[in-house]
Parts: C-alpha cells; structure tokens; sequence
C-alpha cells in the first residue's frame, strides 16, 4: 500500500504556548493571560494560541491516516526546539516533506518512522513537532494497511508482548488545582494533581509554605472526597525548578525541605518533577543525582523526576545511565518520532528508572490518542491525561481510547 497524495492543515492545540522564561521571572497573572513582555525568541506575547499542523496521508486504496504535529506548552525552553507556527512550516512541509512521501509504501513502520526522524534539511534535522506529526500518521496508515490497532503495530514491529491491562493515567490541573483535584478524586485519576507550581510568589512561596499548604490540602481532601477508602492516589507535582531558586540551588536546603514534603503528603506517595533547573544538561544531570543521594541518606520516600534538560532519546539514556532521578518523563512531542517514545521507555525500564509517558496539554485528541497506544504497547509507569487543562476533555479522549482498544484486543483474543 502507497501513499498517493499528502494534506496539511492548521488547526489549534489542546492549550496554548507560554513563554517559561518570562513567567518564572515574575510575569504579572491578568485573567488567563500574562502581562508583560516576552523574553523566549519568537514568543509574541508571554502566552499565545497553541497551534497544529494535522497531516492527511491519502492511500492508494482510498483510505486516510492521521497524524498531528504539536509542540509542549513551554517551547523553546530547556533546550527545546523553537515555537511551532504552522504558517511557517506547511510550507515547509510542502517543500521538503511531500516529494518523499508521495509513492511510499506503508506497509511497514519502523523503517518509514526512522527514515523521516533522522531527515536532515539543510545540514538539521526537522523541527520535533513534524517528525511527531509525521510518525503518527506513518503508524496510523501501517494499521490501516494491516486491518489492525496502533498497539498491535508496535507490538509487532518491536517484538513485545500484547499486555491486555490498562497504564496507570496522571491528570494535570493546570491552574484550576483545587475544583480540578475533586474531578479527578471523583473519577479516580490514578495520579495527580500535577499542580503547574511555575512561580515562586503566587505558587510555591518565598520559603516553600504555598506548596506545603497544598499538600497537606490534597491528602486531607482526597479522603474527604473519596468514594472508596481503597482509593490512595500517587501525588505527582511539577515544579518547574523552583525550589531550587528559592533555595539558592543549596542542595542540602531543597533535600531538607523535600524530605519535609513527603511527612505532609502521608499515606500517599510523592513524585517531584523538576526540583532544580541548572540551565544546562551535564549540572542538571550531577544536581538532580546529588538531591536524590541525599534524600537516600535520610530515608525519604520522595522520588525525584527528570524533565528540563531530558528531552531526547539520547537525553532520556544519559540521565538513566546517570542513576540521577527515580522516574524520567518522556516528553512525547519532544522526542520527534514516536518510536523513539517506545525506545525510551524500554531503555528507562531496562535500567530500573520508571518511564513516565508525558506529552503536553497543547498536544491534540489524535496525537493523544496515538499516546495510548504507544503506552499499551511499551508499558510505562505512568502516562498524562491529556490535550488540554480542564481534565475532563484529557480523560475522555485517553481513558475511553484505551478502554475501547483493550476491550477489542480482548475480543479478537
């Protein structure tokens, strides 16, 4: 089966892009909106419209496979490539992406998934968001050509085993992260709250006490709200490097003050992604291993998560190799290509670090959908309930397409 004819469309994302650099430095809050002035290259406006591209690949027999290309909320921050616009890189696409596709055979996968990750055009591989795009609709298409679901490609094509069991699902809250956290109680998110703790005044607190604060509130409300006293979720909080600003990068006070966090969230277990941002991978690497040795030294049950400076596959290996954290994130439109997320996850699982199979809110219900089925087939820890940061739309499109390809799978059984 071929591909006869390409389509590319701009749509929206599931949220919107924001400019990191410029809120973690105090960005005024204005409604949904930040005040201020950009300072992350290309940004317009602190926070602006997530954007798409979705790609259509028309087969010879009729038939049309899906893919959307989408960047993280934060991009251009931590070694990320820079801010998506589809007016910029549809023509691109047309250009340079088109001739090499049209006549293709998708009977395969992984070679066509490899062969447009490692494209290069003038000297530089293509932005992550079209080799995320790409990939999908590549993997989409093997499916259909195969009258098989997306699980079952990658299952076959990376010679692993069809686990009919549904993966654990994280809900984010975004900024609405009280009533969000009685959503997800109420339809039992496995993981949460995710928390945006991005800034230190009106988030975190100068000496850490916001964030105490909501802790102790998550662990009290989740008991008070719970419909099943079995019901004792993980708390996972991203922090976006914050403490380490409050505490001067001092790792001794963002051990102390961790190690304090994880009494306040008692019984449930407490995942901190991002405790520190050094800038650039290598401190990265050596702060996140000298935090997790000391929270070791004092028996803390904290676990560290990589996430700024691990965005590659190549990234994912190096902090694994390292030992520096207890779970990765694997960020899935930053990785490009979507084998490269089941890579990273076996690579992650292989050396004993849990895989977290992340994305971003400003993904789409198709690359979201796609996630599901790369996390039934690769097995992560966890993975994000996601586009979008209201939860209830994330859920919807993540839960009931991987309740709806496990009860086929069963089926065809």
């Amino acid at each position: 089966m071929k591909i006869v004819r390409t389509i590319y469309t701009a749509g929206y994302a599931g949220f919107f892009f924001d400019d990191q650099r410029a809120i973690k430095t105090g960005a005024l809050h204005d409604g949904f909106v930040y005040r201020g002035e950009p300072v992350t290259p290309e940004f317009t406006a602190i926070r602006q419209a997530g954007r798409c591209i979705s790609i259509m690949l028309l087969l010879d027999d009729g038939r049309v496979a899906h893919g959307d290309c989408a960047a993280v909320q934060y991009s251009g921050a931590g070694g990320r490539d820079p801010l998506f616009l589809p007016e910029r890189y549809i023509p691109f696409l047309e250009r340079h992406v088109t001739p090499l596709l049209i006549g293709r055979s998708v009977d395969e996968f992984l070679p066509n998934a490899r062969f447009f990750d490692n494209l290069q055009v003038d000297g530089r591989r293509i932005h992550t968001a079209l080799r995320y795009g790409l990939s999908q609709a590549l993997l989409h298409a093997t499916s259909l050509v195969n009258d098989c679901t997306m699980t079952e490609t990658v299952c076959r094509e990376f010679e692993l085993p069809l686990i009919l069991e549904p993966i654990p699902l994280f809900a984010q809250s975004g900024d609405d992260r009280y009533t969000g956290v009685d959503k997800m109680i109420l339809k039992n998110a496995d993981v949460l709250p995710h928390g945006l703790i991005n800034s230190i005044d009106t988030k975190l607190g100068r000496s850490g006490e916001k964030l105490i604060e909501y802790i102790r509130w998550l662990a009290a409300r989740i008991e008070a709200v719970r419909l099943d006293p079995e019901y004792v979720p993980d708390l996972h909080i991203d922090v976006y490097g914050t403490i380490g600003m409050i505490f001067d990068h001092r790792i001794e006070r963002i051990v102390e003050y961790l190690a304090g966090l994880a009494e306040n969230a008692f019984p449930h277990r407490l995942y901190i992604e991002g405790p520190i941002d050094m800038g650039e991978k290598p401190a990265q690497i050596a702060a996140l291993g000298e935090i997790r040795n000391g929270l070791a030294r004092k028996n803390s049950t904290v676990r560290i998560v990589a996430d700024e400076w691990c965005n590659t596959l190549s990234d994912i290996m190096e902090f694994t190799d390292a030992q520096c954290c207890d779970m990765v994130q694997v960020k899935t439109p930053d990785l490009g290509g979507v084998h490269t997320v089941v890579e990273a996850i076996r690579y992650c699982t292989r050396f004993d670090v849990e895989a977290y199979q992340g994305g971003t809110c400003n993904e789409t219900d198709t690359s979201a959908r796609v996630c599901v089925h790369l996390a039934l087939a690769a097995r992560p820890m966890r993975m994000l309930v996601k586009p979008g940061m209201g939860f209830d739309e994330g859920m919807v499109v993540v839960y009931n397409e991987m309740m709806r390809t496990l009860a086929l799978l069963e089926a065809k059984r």
